[in-house]
């Protein structure tokens, strides 16, 4: 008889079907994610948690076991700046431009310090804003050191998240063999790594944002904003 694999246990409190299944706690899904994390999970068991969740919607507490797994692996620099907002930008635009980069570089200048973390590339037809940055010629940060030095020295950086966490968008960029959006897309939004005070998430589907709201409780976030934006952006729609 074969021995169960370790992540075996978190598919099954999950999917054990609608009588028997429940959602994962904050420290079941702590140590889940340690062990995605760390490679330490078999590729069919990770399609097989994914789409789970997503069936299911994921919670605020395996929202905020995910987050702190992530944190924990991040080392900032020693002169890492106090950051003023966090900046979450996973969707793109289709319809519209980018035109939050305006606001956002609007509040830098006014002494406000943004670092704005996301994706992209997982969905076609869109406009990330990491696109439209270096189309007008502002440098992506390539690491947390770099985002540290560009916040000191223009109160700006954005950090894709391939940069700071590449396990992560490399299960974003699992949409196109999936067919569906990973749960990770709500999880990185929340990842905040510099720790700012002040967190601004937008959604495309009006309910996750009680799931941001629960989760960010949770970790014990001081201030968070999270809205329906045009195109799941930070641009209120009229």
């Amino acid at each position: 008889m074969s021995t169960e694999h370790p992540f075996a246990q978190f598919i099954r409190i999950i999917g054990r079907g609608p009588n028997l299944s429940r959602p994962l706690d904050e420290e079941e899904m702590y140590e889940a994610a340690k062990m995605i994390l760390s490679g330490d999970v078999e590729p069919l068991q990770l399609g097989a948690f994914l789409c789970i969740l997503r069936v299911r919607t994921e919670v605020a507490e395996e929202g905020a076991g995910f987050v702190r797994a992530v944190r924990d692996g991040l080392t900032l620099p020693a002169d890492a700046p106090t950051v003023d907002v966090d900046w979450a930008t996973y969707s793109g635009k289709k319809r519209q431009l980018p035109w939050y980069l305006l606001s956002a570089f609007l509040l830098a200048q006014n002494g406000i310090k943004i670092c704005m973390q996301g994706t992209e590339g997982h969905t076609e037809g869109r406009l990330f804003s990491s696109e439209a940055l270096a189309a007008l010629g502002v440098p992506l940060a390539g690491s947390l050191a770099e985002a540290s030095a560009q916040i000191h020295a223009t109160n700006f950086a954005y950090l894709p998240l391939r940069n700071f966490v590449p396990k992560l968008q490399d299960i974003i960029e699992l949409k196109s063999i999936l067919g569906v959006r990973s749960p990770v897309n709500t999880f990185a939004r929340i990842l905040n790594p510099f720790g700012a005070d002040h967190e601004l998430q937008t959604v495309f589907h009006p309910n996750y944002r009680d799931v941001h709201r629960d989760t960010a409780a949770l970790l014990g976030q001081k201030h968070m904003a999270v809205f329906k934006g045009e195109g799941g952006e930070a641009e209120r729609r009229p």
